[in-house]
């Protein structure tokens, strides 16, 4: 293993355009996405797929929804200092507040710009960097 800074984000939507659009958006800015369908496949790969540079989590999803699986991800070392961006198509005002409260970095409203995507995710990968 190197000590290379992981080029790898773990992407999850239940929505198949969202989870293309952010895999398309994220591998034009040079990372390598690991995408899930789901809650529960996202709680797979963290517990099973290594390094990460950052996680991107839809809020509402089946199985496991996004702030439950940052509040995992805080009960792990290895995973507790990888940066989370949450993203949601909800109109909750509840929502940002409790996706922070579990831990996420980053908040994005859907329907998002690719301009708006690329913004957060330098902002997130510069945590990933300042963290480590």
């Amino acid at each position: 293993m190197s000590n290379e800074p992981s080029r790898r984000i773990l992407v999850a939507d239940d929505d198949p355009a969202i989870l293309r659009l952010v895999t398309a958006i994220v591998e034009k800015e040079g990372y390598e996405v690991v995408s899930t369908r789901d809650g529960r496949e996202a709680y797979k790969q963290l517990q099973t797929g290594g390094e990460f540079a950052a996680c991107v989590f839809d809020v509402v999803m089946p199985h496991i929804s996004g702030p439950e699986l940052v509040r995992y991800m805080k009960t792990e070392r290895k995973l507790m200092k990888i940066p989370v961006m949450m993203m949601t198509a909800e109109q909750n005002p509840k929502l940002p507040s409790d996706s922070f409260a579990a831990g996420a970095v980053v908040f994005l409203p859907k329907p998002f710009t690719t301009s708006q995507l690329q913004v957060m995710l330098r902002m997130l990968i510069s945590k990933s960097q300042g963290a480590s």
